[in-house]
């Protein structure tokens, strides 16, 4: 069966264009590139600058930490601050404004949708199924990871004897959801453990129950930087038939990340992937996808042939079910960029220099006299966030002395009150950045 559910089905059934065609802008830039007015016109060749790299030539790391005219043209926020804050709101690349850029210059002078090249959201998901280990019917593009998870809570059919397993100290984007299946009748269990965000596996077979329908757990702890092993927990729920969802929105882009055992994954851009805000990745594995029932309706995730209602809602037969309208192909855009940039990289490169860059935070922040959060983490459960205290310090003070001095950091507060400073510097954090940082503290 022909499915027209709209653009990105179009472009699947067209060849794939060339890649300069994404590459060409117009010249009437005005202010942008130029305070001189320009004819409209095809401009296929980039101002250079200092240190400018051609956007589709791979990187490597070792390029980027020992070339500095490289690392702050290709991360423009390096030449103005220190920015150990990728846990939080990441600062973009030059790959992914470049990319952004483009593909919004071009919509100047057509229709967005047209704008965006032949293939390339076949592409995207390409990209996105990488990262993932999954196939690309698999994956979604709706944007915030609060989405996907509502999606993920809306969607499922509970019974008024069912429970749900969740960690209510977690990010409220992975507790809310949930909790609100309480109107409906389910049991929210929140899982009891002894210390903030260590969940184990053992912590999860022991609390779960003939009557636990989901576990919703987030891949990494974005306060106290914990990794779960997310293969074996999610192992023991398949063995058990309960399903797992993952809010991975804190590893994605930092670490390898497999959703062979996970049910569920949302994921947003704007962390460790390096790219915009709402631009994210949702996952629902295909033998659960006639479980997950969409929750939205529109043009793009129902049938209908000229744009015409038909008579009955048919979805499309993959994750694209859960798209509902017109994609967010700016944002798209520069998370293409971003997942080409990080793959390119290699993640399990990445992976490794974080936590390298964590093994030189740790003792540094320890001399001064600090506690650092898991500090003693092994390797499989350690992360890119290095989150300290001190008790009597406050920690609001310092925060306020690291952003004087162009040092861009969290602050964030636990249950009881308690406030930490957390340090989450990506790959493209230099040493010296991070011992700049702390010897500001």
């Amino acid at each position: 069966m022909l499915f027209e559910f709209g653009f990105s089905d179009r472009k699947l059934l067209q060849a794939r264009s060339k890649r300069q065609a994404s590459h060409s802008v117009p010249a009437a830039i005005c202010s942008h590139r130029s305070s001189t007015y320009l004819p409209p016109a095809i401009c296929r060749v980039r101002i250079p600058r200092p240190g400018y790299t051609n956007p589709m030539q791979p990187l490597s790391l070792e390029q980027i930490l020992s070339d500095e005219q490289l690392r702050k043209s290709e991360f423009p926020v390096a030449a103005e601050k220190i920015f150990l804050g990728h846990a939080a709101v990441c600062p973009l690349p030059r790959r992914v404004v470049d990319a952004m850029t483009d593909f919004a210059l071009s919509c100047a002078v057509k229709d967005q949708e047209d704008a965006y090249a032949p293939g390339r959201m076949v592409e995207t998901r390409q990209l996105a199924a990488r990262l993932l280990g999954a196939q690309p019917t698999e994956v979604a593009l709706v944007g915030p990871t609060s989405l996907a998870l509502s999606y993920v809570a809306a969607g499922l059919t509970f019974r008024r004897s069912d429970n749900v397993l969740v960690y209510h100290d977690d990010y409220p984007s992975n507790v809310y959801p949930w909790m609100a299946l309480a109107q409906k009748g389910v049991q929210v269990r929140f899982l009891n453990i002894r210390e903030l965000g260590r969940i184990r596996k053992i912590d999860v077979e022991g609390q779960v129950d003939e009557s636990t329908r989901l576990v919703a757990l987030a891949s990494c702890h974005f306060l106290s930087g914990w990794r779960i092993d997310v293969p074996a927990i999610g192992e023991f729920l398949r063995q058990r038939d309960i399903l797992f969802c993952v809010d991975g929105i804190q590893t994605l882009g930092a670490f390898p990340t497999s959703v062979e055992h996970v049910d569920f994954f949302a994921a947003d851009a704007h962390k460790w992937l390096l790219g915009p805000l709402a631009a994210g990745l949702f996952y629902v594995r295909q033998d659960v996808q006639d479980r997950l029932q969409p929750t939205v309706f529109g043009w793009h995730n129902v049938r209908c042939p000229n744009y015409v209602a038909q008579e009955n809602i048919v979805h499309p037969p993959d994750a694209r079910r859960y798209e509902a309208g017109s994609a967010n192909l700016l944002g798209i855009a520069g998370l293409e960029a971003a997942m080409r940039l990080l793959l390119d990289l290699g993640i399990e490169r990445i992976a490794a220099e974080l936590l390298r860059k964590r093994n030189v935070l740790i003792p540094a922040l320890k001399s001064k006299g600090f506690t650092v959060l898991h500090e003693s983490a092994p390797p499989e459960h350690a992360s890119g966030i290095v989150t300290f205290l001190k008790p009597g310090t406050d920690m609001a003070q310092l925060h306020s002395r690291l952003t004087e001095n162009n040092v861009v950091a969290s602050l964030r507060t636990d249950r009881t009150g308690q406030r930490y400073l957390r340090f989450s510097p990506h790959f493209y954090n230099t040493d010296a950045e991070l011992r700049h940082a702390v010897d500001l503290l």
